[in-house]
């Protein structure tokens, strides 16, 4: 992302323009192991960063190579011993679930790079345990994809009705301010996290 261009473009709406005078974001680039990013975003659902963090580690410990974890791996594990690190079953399943499909290849992680969002969406939602919200994290955080703002994320909604005086419900509006940043929404929403720290 060309992050001097996009800057340039966000300050254009004078409400998101002290956000981008308040807080530093740097350019950061894809993900090389899409597969890792996946386990751990299964795992940090709906838990605080803290406490996911903390479950993340006792985890990655499980397997030899902390690195490289592979789904192999994830499915010669029992479910008591991924139950030991302090994940539930439920999420056990879709660890498995995510690494059967690409074990059986239903999914292929480095095809997604080069797929439009809503096909890596698509893909990705197939897979038990990855709902919509998880694969625009991905596009964001993993892929280095410039334009996707996740109207389904309470905070970038929160956010926003702080700063635009509208209803956190109203996903409609949400989205339509939202296409004025377009084609960087992704950095909009960045700052818009950023602001929620200080809150």
């Amino acid at each position: 992302m060309n992050i001097a261009a996009a800057k340039r473009h966000l300050q254009k709406d004078p409400r998101m323009k002290p956000l981008l005078q308040r807080y530093s974001i740097e350019a950061r680039g894809p993900s090389q192991d899409l597969f890792r990013d996946l386990l751990e975003s299964i795992i940090g659902q709906q838990l605080s960063v803290k406490a996911a963090d903390t479950i993340i580690h006792r985890f990655v410990n499980l397997f030899p190579d902390t690195k490289n974890i592979r789904p192999e791996d994830i499915l010669g594990r029992d479910d008591d011993t991924l139950r030991s690190v302090g994940i539930s079953r439920q999420k056990i399943s879709y660890l498995q679930s995510l690494s059967k499909f690409v074990v059986s290849e239903k999914i292929v992680l480095d095809a997604l790079r080069d797929l439009p969002d809503e096909q890596v969406i698509s893909n990705l939602t197939m897979v038990k345990g990855i709902g919509r919200w998880t694969a625009e994290m991905v596009l964001i955080f993993s892929l280095g994809r410039e334009d996707v703002f996740s109207v389904g994320d309470l905070g970038l909604r929160t956010a926003v009705s702080r700063i635009y005086g509208v209803d956190r419900e109203d996903k409609i509006e949400i989205e339509k301010i939202s296409q004025t940043w377009s084609p960087y929404r992704s950095l909009a929403s960045l700052y818009l996290w950023q602001s929620l720290d200080n809150k």
